[in-house]
């Protein structure tokens, strides 16, 4: 879908694109606010704006990459006029694969959500780097585009948040 004509069914278009990106969405915008509620809100938000421009995609990024930016932008808007500062705690993040003990799948969940809280507590700019790297599994270029900084700072920025995370679990590791 690198252009889309006019011709082309809005409405159509748009249920395409939530079933493709309404959890990326909706997830994007929880790590960034921290709050299910935004999320929700800003989800919709997202799509509206998505409905209105979506003609206007010139496809000089990929699809996800445009709606992630549009994600993201809503994000800060809404953190600027809110000034959410306060940590919620995280959902761990399901995984698909072969059939594992409880034990074992109580052990996943357990790391992956200490994790993700070690993420949740880095400065926004290390956490954007780290949830598009690792999450949306989305390239230095295309996170440097949807950022509008350099490759060479989302690779210094991931550097840096790897960093801060094994000092953060590292550190947790001490205290139990």
């Amino acid at each position: 879908m690198k252009y889309l004509a006019e011709t082309q069914d809005k409405d159509y278009i748009l249920l395409d694109l939530m079933a493709n990106y309404g959890n990326d969405v909706w997830n994007f915008a929880y790590f960034l606010t921290r709050s299910s509620d935004a999320a929700d809100d800003l989800s919709q938000d997202v799509f509206l704006s998505v409905y209105d421009r979506i003609y206007s995609f010139r496809g000089e990024c990929t699809m996800k990459s445009w709606i992630l930016t549009i994600t993201r932008n809503k994000s800060l808007n809404y953190l600027k006029k809110q000034l959410i500062r306060k940590i919620l705690p995280v959902k761990t993040v399901p995984h698909g694969g072969t059939v594992q003990s409880a034990e074992s799948q109580l052990f996943d969940r357990m790391e992956t959500k200490r994790i993700w809280s070690a993420v949740i507590q880095l400065p926004r700019k290390f956490r954007e780097v780290v949830i598009l790297d690792a999450h949306y599994g989305l390239t230095d270029k295309e996170i440097a585009e949807l950022l509008n900084i350099s490759q060479g700072t989302v690779k210094s920025r991931l550097h840096r948040a790897r960093t801060k995370i094994t000092v953060i679990l590292e550190t947790d590791n001490e205290g139990e």
